[in-house]
């Protein structure tokens, strides 16, 4: 594999430190560095395309494309407290907005554009980018970890002393539930396709839990180590639901199973100890006796070891040649079928079988995303040697000469004509009340089924 590193250094200066995200129903990734942003389509286990170089020499800490549309969310290192939308067919700035606070992190779904600071949470209406609510005065959350569902349901931590998390319906702007996740603060955590499962880690990435987000009940836990503390890097369901997929700062994978029967189940229970209604936390505290109190705090030293033996472990796992790394795990279907595909910070995707009987994942593919996708060195997992892709360079898209203008109050279409633009908003002291449409609706992102 090393070999495979040296070949195509030469042909890009800047290796490391590729900021590397998949999009929401995993068929594109985009590639962010010092030198500004790509994205790909993933279309097959050996064809990956790149399809747009931003050329900038600026450096990206953010990109997230919107399904397959043109939409993507930019935040640059110099100016982290400002949000671009961008449409990169045109090459074209739709809006810009400016926070308080630099930005950590950025969500997005067919309605809801989501926007995570160190103690504030902004939701936008993605069809027009509104301003629809803010939630402030949060604890401190130094990652600006949140997750959005496809049904638009948002979760972030709320105590900075234990894994406790509020579950937001950002469709309604309405609280919903607090997951009492775990003992210590959450480290990572991930909706599943359609919202209904919710997926946690610790700080000390042991335990992988999956929760119910109806209820808040345990649907089932999952032992990644037992003794070894790790820092989860990326939590991610299948589209379909069946798998989890972990990754930490460890040299293995772990990809997990749901137990359909066990989420039924679930979603049948009602604990009110396991679910807190939002607000009510004064109330609960209230109801339980000294005595129930400190009976609880026995059998939270107890559970661990009792049910040490009814933890599931892994499924299917990967053994890598580097651990340190950050790298981003998801499992996908490639040609009808399930692949694992883990995109590392060194620039580059790997792409593993997924036995149906489980056990280590075979390495299938190896894509450096670096450079230029034509006339790469490449790796088949079944190969001792690397090979070369076809060097016909890939079509490229013409456009005209691009508008660095940022724009909000235009529609979508009447900016791609080159109607002219208005100023940057800034989000914390303006609500903008015409509904604007920024993307017709032929080119809205279909809905990812689950």
């Amino acid at each position: 594999m090393s070999d495979i590193k040296k070949n195509s250094e030469s042909k890009n200066s800047s290796n490391g430190n590729f900021r590397i995200s998949f999009n929401q129903d995993y068929t594109s990734l985009s590639v962010a560095n010092e030198c500004g942003y790509k994205l790909f389509a993933i279309n097959s286990v050996n064809k990956i395309d790149e399809i747009f170089n931003s050329e900038s020499n600026v450096d990206t800490k953010i990109a997230e494309r919107l399904f397959g549309s043109s939409l993507v969310s930019i935040v640059i290192s110099r100016e982290q407290y400002k949000l671009k939308i961008v449409h990169y067919k045109k090459r074209t700035d739709i809006c810009e907005f400016k926070y308080p606070k630099n930005i950590l992190s950025v969500k997005m779904n067919r309605s809801r554009l989501v926007v995570g600071l160190k103690d504030s949470v902004y939701i936008h209406n993605i069809r027009d980018m509104r301003l629809l609510h803010a939630i402030k005065q949060l604890p401190d959350n130094p990652t600006g970890l949140i997750t959005l569902s496809l049904n638009s349901h948002l979760a972030y931590p709320c105590s900075k002393d234990c894994g406790n998390i509020q579950i937001y319906d950002a469709g309604n702007l309405q609280h919903r539930i607090i997951i009492e996740a775990h003992s210590s603060p959450v480290a990572a955590m991930n909706f599943s396709s359609t919202g209904t499962l919710l997926a946690t880690a610790s700080q000390k990435g042991t335990v992988i839990r999956v929760f119910c987000t109806k209820n808040g009940q345990r649907v089932m836990e999952f032992r990644r180590g037992v003794k070894r503390y790790a820092q989860i890097m990326s939590l991610n369901f299948s589209i379909c639901g069946s798998f989890l997929s972990v990754s930490s700062n460890t040299e293995t994978i772990h990809i997990f199973k749901i137990d359909q029967k066990a989420k039924e189940a679930a979603e049948k229970r009602q604990d009110k100890q396991a679910l807190t209604e939002s607000g009510d936390e004064e109330d609960k505290s209230d109801e339980r006796s000294g005595i129930m109190k400190a009976f609880s705090k026995a059998m939270e030293t107890l559970i661990p070891v009792s049910t040490m033996l009814y933890q599931d472990r892994a499924f299917a796992h990967v053994q890598l040649s580097e651990p340190g790394l950050r790298h981003t795990c998801v499992v996908a279907k490639l040609e009808k079928e399930l692949r694992l595909m883990v995109a590392c910070e060194d620039g580059f995707l790997y792409i593993y079988n997924l036995d149906a009987n489980g056990g280590e994942c075979k390495l299938l593919k190896c894509h450096d995303l670096r450079g230029s996708l034509y006339d790469i060195t490449e790796l088949n997992g079944n190969e001792t040697s690397s090979e070369s892709l076809s060097t016909s360079a890939p079509e490229t898209i013409v456009v005209d000469s691009p508008s660095n203008t940022p724009a909000f109050e235009t529609s979508f279409a009447e900016v791609m004509k080159g109607k002219s633009v208005v100023n940057p908003i800034d989000p914390v002291n303006t609500y903008q009340s015409k509904n604007a449409q920024i993307f017709d609706e032929t080119n809205f992102p279909p809905m990812c089924q689950a």
